[in-house]
């Protein structure tokens, strides 16, 4: 029997198959647990719906995805909407997956004291209080000791420059998930945050991931970096009653980089 095997649950963030949620969501699905998912909305004319498709190419072959709906998180109403939607699909739900951000790439590519007024509030509205909005809104449907998750970078603990204006929307997330942590604890709905090493995604190739892919081999301890795989299953750890306990929490998925105080092996090429 699987860890999730009669749970039920949303996955809000998946853009295509090489997105860390997608790596989640199919770990809780091969669990038996039951997924609705959301996907960018699509503009008014985009015939093809391009956002829509490139998600239900995924979510079409499996059969524990119960339904893909558009999400804003920029729009109370729609939030409302996914909501109402999980709860006539499943009445409760035990977990919930966050897994947006974002910044305008004009933002991204400045120095971070360069970063528009705009800008940061776009970026902050869409990458730190949203999920704040969202679990607001599913506090009708999160059943008791349900299980809340949300994707951070080592970038909102330490300055990592290129991630600019991201870092302090991340910082600003993980913020919020201490304070989640507490409100949401009488119920047992614990909140905690994933904090992977940088991979191949959408997102990750806007914040220079190629780069990073190369440093983070020669500093981590474990002299690689993780997979896919490896943030998956950990993600689904942190949604299933397997990691009761563990509230509050940012958990490091990076092969060990985050504890490093110095470049560490790293150094030896400069000693050749």
């Amino acid at each position: 029997m699987g860890a999730f095997e009669g749970k039920k649950g949303l996955i809000l963030g998946v853009a295509n198959d090489h997105s860390i949620a997608w790596a989640i969501a199919q770990r809780v699905m091969e669990e038996g647990g039951q997924c609705g998912f959301t996907h960018l909305p699509d503009r008014p004319d985009d015939e093809r719906q391009r956002n829509r498709r490139r998600v239900s190419l995924l979510t079409d072959k499996a059969p524990n995805a119960k339904f893909l709906v558009p999400l804003d998180v920029q729009n109370d109403a729609q939030i409302q909407e996914v909501m109402a939607k999980a709860g006539e699909e499943f009445g409760k739900i035990d977990f919930l997956l966050h897994a947006i951000a974002f910044a305008s790439m004009d933002d991204l590519k400045r120095d971070t004291i360069e970063t528009s007024r705009a800008g940061f509030l776009m970026a902050m509205e869409i990458s730190a209080y949203s999920l704040i909005a969202v679990a607001n809104a599913a506090r009708p449907v999160l059943a008791d000791n349900a299980a809340i998750a949300t994707m951070t970078y080592f970038g909102g603990e330490k300055a990592v420059p290129g991630y600019n204006v991201m870092g302090i929307c991340k910082a600003a997330l993980d913020s919020a998930v201490k304070y989640l942590a507490f409100d949401l604890g009488p119920r047992g709905i614990r909140v905690n945050a994933l904090s992977a090493g940088p991979l191949r995604t959408l997102a990750g190739r806007g914040a220079g991931v190629e780069d990073m892919l190369q440093f983070y081999e020669k500093m981590a301890p474990m002299g690689r970096n993780v997979t896919h795989d490896e943030v998956g299953r950990t993600g689904a750890f942190l949604l299933s009653p397997d990691s009761g306990g563990i509230t509050g929490e940012i958990m490091h998925v990076d092969c060990g980089y985050n504890i490093m105080g110095t470049p560490g092996r790293l150094l030896d090429e400069y000693r050749k």
